[in-house]
């Protein structure tokens, strides 16, 4: 082992270590889960689709509308298509960004045991708790019987243990767990991971075409054979079949961009990425409405025409999430460098906001559904109330040390 240890500090020699907290990127961390909260908040709000009558058979759409209330709000669906098109890709981008520093400072053998620790239990926590604890809301919307009994004997009747938005927790374990055996396998793997990085800080461009190479090839690969949509199970590991690799390239270029330092390399205070975020802003707005057009047109399109516009699409998406990912990278690469109370409190809390805000949200929607108010008042409200209460909870549960070593 201790072999292994100082072969992956080798391999990423002449490399700068990653500080112990990066401000920009610690900050877009914690900007990343609010849009997970907003992403879940204002699904309750989508037009035209009706509320769940039945709990464990059928389409089960539940499991990503819990909740879903007669009173829409039309911007939903591109606030939904927004965040679906990058925000996941850049959480797996971000994840990696302190692996390589992680593995040499501890050692592979640590290093697992902190991520089991922390992501095993977390995920645990969410998915055994957290989330029928959501989805009993949607078991209420369907009329039947309340009561724990009636509600476990239909979430038995399912025939697995849906995990909601936890699945993210178990595949970036499953992810460092691959890296993991990498490391040991092949030391130095990270060298050639870091030589394609190693130019980024002034050659943003250059690196952002060859994220788009990749992903062209590991998104359509599973995309056009399984659809863009599908899912698979495997008890409570479970994730959305078209993007595990594309969600894996991102966290290796995280791991790239990592090993190189993050001074030194795409997310530099001083880097190109971020002296022309405007350049990324504009070029992340063009395509993610060039995108929506092109949605557009699958759906008005027929028979054959329309598959191969779905296909087609699978490159659109790649596109789409390269460039929001670079926009946000470089935004808060220029501007996200000063400290600041409130924002490092979101990315200290970031991850137990994750992990819990799914049952904030459902109940909050829950309780709204009576409510006579247009349904862009009720997601506004659902956002804010399920920020504050997992913002609030996670804070007060990180106060006890035990707690705090995994959140």
């Amino acid at each position: 082992m201790d072999k292994v240890i100082e072969q992956a500090k080798a391999g990423a020699a002449g490399t700068e270590q990653p500080p112990a907290y990066n401000p920009a990127m610690g900050y877009l961390r914690g900007f990343v889960v609010f849009f997970v909260v907003v992403h879940h908040s204002v699904l309750a709000y989508m037009p035209g689709i009706p509320a769940p009558k039945q709990f464990s058979s059928g389409l089960m759409l539940w499991r990503a509308f819990p909740v879903l209330d007669p009173a829409s709000w039309a911007l939903t669906p591109l606030i939904a298509s927004f965040n679906d098109s990058f925000f996941m890709a850049l959480i797996f981008l971000l994840s990696g960004l302190f692996v390589t520093g992680s593995v040499g400072r501890k050692g592979l053998g640590h290093f697992l045991r902190d991520r089991v620790l922390r992501l095993g239990i977390g995920f645990l926590f969410s998915a055994l708790i957290i989330v029928p604890i959501a989805y009993y809301t949607a078991y209420l919307q369907t009329g039947a019987e309340p009561g724990f009994a009636n509600y476990w004997h239909a979430w038995n009747a399912i025939g697995y243990w849906p995990t909601g938005p936890a699945w993210f927790v178990l595949l970036l374990l499953v992810y460092d767990f691959v890296v993991a055996g990498l490391f040991w396998i092949a030391p130095g793997w990270t060298n050639w991971v870091s030589r394609i990085a190693s130019g980024a800080r002034q050659h943003p461009v250059r690196f952002f075409f060859i994220i788009l190479a990749v992903s062209f090839v590991a998104y359509p690969v599973l995309a056009i054979p399984f659809g863009p949509r599908g899912w698979t199970y495997w008890g409570l590991f479970q994730f959305q079949t078209s993007r595990i690799l594309h969600h894996f390239v991102y966290f290796v270029l995280g791991i790239g961009i990592g090993a190189v330092g993050l001074e030194s390399g795409l997310v530099a205070s001083d880097g190109k990425l971020g002296r022309r975020w405007w350049a990324w802003v504009l070029t992340a707005i063009v395509v993610f409405l060039l995108g929506t057009m092109f949605y557009f047109a699958i759906l008005a399109a027929k028979g054959p025409r329309q598959q191969l516009l779905i296909d087609l699409g699978s490159i659109s998406f790649a596109l789409t999430c390269a460039a929001l990912s670079f926009a946000f990278l470089a935004i808060f690469s220029r501007f996200a460098r000063q400290p600041n109370r409130i924002w490092r409190s979101l990315a200290d809390n970031s991850y137990g906001i994750y992990l819990v805000h799914y049952a904030f949200v459902a109940w909050c929607q829950y309780a709204l559904l009576t409510a006579p108010l247009p349904g862009a008042v009720k997601a506004v409200s659902v956002i804010a109330a399920a920020l504050v209460l997992s913002w609030g909870t996670t804070a007060l549960l990180r106060r006890i040390a035990l707690v705090a070593r995994v959140v």
